[in-house]
Order: structure tokens, then sequence, then C-alpha cells
């Protein structure tokens, strides 16, 4: 678990950013709007307006750690938007012990926004908010790279912080009992969900459509997308949805029941308890109401310390995630599938061919081992992923990584959007950056999809900046925006000059293949067969369990 989060870590991009201030004075080039909370001003460069580090709830510090989103108290003149906010408290990947991330806080929820210049008040623009991935433990909405592009066409964009670690996924039966009322357990959702509220209040002031709104997220944010798309609090808040290797069955998701009677096959190992736990670890015992006041007194830097406990019976340490609490999150995003209960709207999903997963076997292990995984499937399973028996392990494993993680779950959920007769739209991306050829010799890792989408190539994040991208790269990067921008206009990613996207249907399999050679080409899934044999082990119940990020 920590090996797959830790390389999560290595795609996010963290930067420094300043807190935002309060000013009396404002600009007359400045582009100043009114929001429910008072007025912000932001900077124009070129033809693309800014407004950051707006906040669109009150501090969740002090009282209001581990409870929902409040209320933003309002304020006098115009707030300075030219900065982005700090990014939500985060440790490790650099940060000294002891110390939380340079320009991470408790005090983060804070959203950006980019509009095309000069955009009028209810001019009913399409809006599109981008929720991060960092496997619930870091990233930010502040990351390089996601500026201004979608807004030249024409887009506005809106990125967010949710909070994360323990204080975003946290259970202790004293927060149970505390404020019967209120939902408990997963509060970086109630944060994404607070943020889309923001944007039903504020975004036709910034000249968007509140009701047409699309969801789009990567990883952790791609889980977040199919969490939002089954939490009944989240209904009507958005019209469509994107989600970036973010899976689509029960395995990133909501798996662990606050209650340790209801804790489910998967996650023995109640919240509550891991929440017990961390509190033992701090020399805090008891349950009730004094020991959460001293959960409470911790410093941020005691409660972000990389986000995972020990079970208390001797296991493995167990990652900080989402919770099925049975109030805010009623089910997990598979049985709402399942049963048709997911929000109706168009959906686009997809992945990489050679991402990250597991852990299910290690790169000691052998090829027949991994295939004994699929009990008498496991004839079927050699035929899809090794035919011919010569494939290097390395290769088999990555496939099956890939397609146990992400591949095989975004088929099943676009199938049940199918089912239902809402529009899903599956991609599967195989091209490799011409600068990244040698590294990734089975293709394309974790997140490299996600500049091409934004049309952001060569932006530097985390480490040296990257070479410059070529023509090719360029290419692939503008059709694959231009799909991203209908979609957020029609929920119909397809467009004039641009090869056809077929809308999925699981008795012709068609997905969308953006091949290693940088074409885009409509065709038949070429795994079919993998996904196949996965998708029988999965609901025989064999070894091929859900698996966390």
């Amino acid at each position: 678990m920590k090996r797959i989060i830790t390389g999560i870590a290595c795609i996010l991009s963290f930067n420094l950013y300043a807190q935002q201030t309060i000013v009396n004075s404002s600009s007359k080039e400045a582009p100043v709007v009114q929001t429910v909370s008072g007025k912000v001003r932001g900077v124009s460069e070129g033809n693309v307006e800014s407004f950051k580090g707006i906040p669109y709830a009150a501090p969740p510090v002090g009282e209001f750690r581990w409870r929902p989103p409040q209320p933003m108290t309002p304020w006098q003149g115009e707030r300075d938007a030219t900065k982005f906010g700090a990014n939500c408290a985060a440790g490790g990947w650099g940060a000294a012990p002891g110390t939380i991330q340079a320009g991470s806080s408790e005090d983060c929820l804070f959203l950006n926004v980019w509009r095309p210049a000069g955009a009028a008040k209810n001019a009913k623009l399409p809006v599109m908010v981008w929720i991060h991935g960092g496997a619930f433990v870091g990233g930010s909405g502040s990351g390089a790279g996601v500026e201004g592009q979608f807004a030249k066409k024409g887009v506005i964009l809106i990125t967010i912080n949710y909070r994360l670690g323990r204080l975003g996924h946290f259970a202790f039966p004293a927060l149970s009992k505390e404020h019967p009322d209120e939902p408990k357990g997963s509060y970086a959702f109630m944060d994404q969900i607070a943020a889309l509220k923001w944007v039903q209040q504020n975004i036709a002031a910034f000249g968007g459509n509140p009701k047409n709104v699309t969801i789009f997220g990567f990883s952790a944010g791609g889980v977040s997308v199919h969490s939002l798309l089954t939490i009944p609090a989240a209904k009507g808040l958005f019209q469509k949805a994107i989600s970036h290797s973010g899976g689509g069955r029960d395995g990133v998701l909501t798996g662990r029941p606050i209650n340790k009677e209801n804790a489910s096959s998967y996650y023995p190992v109640s919240a509550e308890t891991i929440g017990i736990n961390f509190a033992r670890k701090h020399k805090i015992e008891g349950t009730d109401a004094s020991a959460l006041a001293k959960l409470r007194a911790l410093k941020v830097e005691e409660i972000v310390d990389g986000g995972q406990e020990n079970d208390g019976q001797g296991g493995p340490r167990i990652y900080s995630g989402p919770i099925l609490d049975g109030k805010l999150v009623t089910e997990t995003a598979e049985s709402a599938y399942k049963a048709g209960r997911q929000a109706r709207v168009p959906l686009l999903i997809g992945n990489n061919s050679a991402e990250i997963g597991g852990p299910f076997v290690n790169a000691s292990s052998t090829k027949e081992e991994l295939f004994s995984l699929f009990g008498e499937l496991k004839e079927e399973a050699k035929s899809a992923y090794d035919p011919d028996g010569n494939k290097e392990f390395a290769e088999v494993l990555t496939r099956f990584n890939t397609d146990k993680a992400w591949a095989e779950p975004a088929r099943f959920a676009a199938s049940s959007f199918a089912a239902v007769g809402d529009p899903s739209y599956i991609f599967l991306f195989s091209y490799v950056p011409a600068a990244m050829k040698e590294r990734m010799k089975y293709g394309p890792g974790h997140g490299t999809d996600i500049s091409f989408a934004f049309d952001n190539l060569g932006i530097g994040g985390f480490g040296p900046p990257p070479p410059p991208p070529t023509s090719e790269d360029k290419e692939v990067a503008r059709i694959m925006n231009a799909y991203w921008v209908n979609f957020a206009k029609t929920g119909n990613p397809n467009g004039k000059d641009l090869p056809k996207w077929p809308v999925y249907n699981p008795k012709t399999n068609e997905i969308l293949d953006i091949q290693p050679d940088g074409k885009l080409v409509g065709k038949f899934d070429p795994r079919k067969a993998r996904l196949d044999v996965i998708e029988k082990a999965v609901n025989k119940g064999d070894k091929l369990q859900p698996n966390g990020i």
C-alpha cells in the first residue's frame, strides 16, 4: 500500500503559494466579481482571467476539525484573488519529520477559477470542476499546468482543494455520537460537495452556467467522481462526469464502514478502530468527548504523518481513505452502479495502458503465481495475457495490474451507464510522449494522460522542467483537449474534424484508442479477452479482490 501511494505521489506537483488578504482598493484593469461572500479581484492575462484562492467554506480548524465544511463569513471590500491559497495539509514526500509540506495548511478550503477574458455575467458558459489526485493524502488544486487552456476554448475551469489524509477521512466513537444530524467520516467528499454548491451559487456571476457543470478528476480525483456520482447529497450539482484512472468498482471506494459490526470483508477493521489506534499512538486513551477534545488539540503536524495506522491486530498498516458511513456515503459505487442508482449523466472514462495497480503479486513473483490467482480460469488468463508463453513477466504484470485496478472497473462503470440508457465513452491512452519512450517500456504510466487532456505539455511540476513537446505530442494534446471541451459543452466528445469516438455499447465494445503511434482511433477494444477473464474471476469471488491505492 505504501509503495503504491508513494508511486502516485511521484507524479504530483507541490508549489508554494501565499495566503490571501483582503484589500479595500481596486484596480480598474483587474476583473472584479461579486460572490455571495463578497467581491474578489483577479488578474487578466491575455485572453484569460483568473481568480485564485477563493474560500468556499470556513477554515476547518479548531472545533471544526472533523466537521462538515461550515459557511464562509462574508468579507468587506475586495478580496485579493491573484495568488493561490494554501494547499491542504499533507505530510511525507520531502517534508521533514514532524512537519507538513511547505505551502500547506489545515486552513485550505480554497478554489480557483479561470474564465475567458471579458466573460459577461450570466453568459452561461460551460463549467469544468477539476478534482486532483494524490491517493487522498496529497495533491492540490494549484498544481502546475491546470491554468488557462480550457478557458481559451470557452469553458470556465475550476480547481478545488479538499482535506487530505486523516483530516479528510477519519472516524472515532465520540465523533460518531457528536452532532448526530451531521454526516461523518469522509470530510474530503463533504468538501467536494461544498465546492460544487459554491459553484451553483456563484458561477453565474463569473459567466458560467450552473446547469452545465462537468466534474472530472484523476486517480483519487477519479475515485471521487465515482463517489459523487453515487452520493445522494451530490445529486443535481453537476451534469456530466469524467474519470481518469479512477476505477469504478469497490476497490478504492468507501470500503471502511464506521462501525466494526458493519465492517466489510475487504476491510475487517472498522474506521473507528483505526481512529482509536491513532489516538493511542498519541497516548490518548478512551473514546469519549474528552478523548476527542485531545485529538482536536493535536498539532496538524501530528495528524498528518502519512495517513496510515496499524490495524491493532498485528496486521498491515491500513490506508486512511474513504469511509462508508451510511449517511453521506450510503453504499459503494459498485453497488449503486449494479442497481442503476447513479446520477443520470453522460460519463467519459478511461486509463493509461501501463498504470500502477495491485499489489497482487510483485516483481519477485512468477507468471505461474499470477495466473494461479484466477483459479479455474487459469488457462483462460494465460491465453488472454500470454498466448504464446513468451512475454516478459514484467509486461504481463503491468497489464494485469492496470486491467484489474483501472481498466476492467472502468468498463464495468461504462456498462452500468449504458444499461440505464445514459451515454458513456471509454478511452485507452497508449501514447508515450517522445521524451518518455525509454522510461515507459510497456506504455504510459499513471497520470501521463492528464497534461494531454489539459493541453498543457511542457509545464513543469515536481522536479526539473520536462523537455519541450514534439509536434506529434502537441497534436495528440490538441485533439484530446478538443474532445474534453466538446464533452463539457454538449455531453458528446465528438466534433468537426475529430476522429469518431464511438459511444460505448457492451455488444459492440468500441472505445477510443489513443495509440502508441499518436493516431486516435475508434475501434474494438483490444483488451477485451483480458478484461473478460478478470470480470469472470471477480464475479466468481476468486482471489482477485478489490484493491486500494
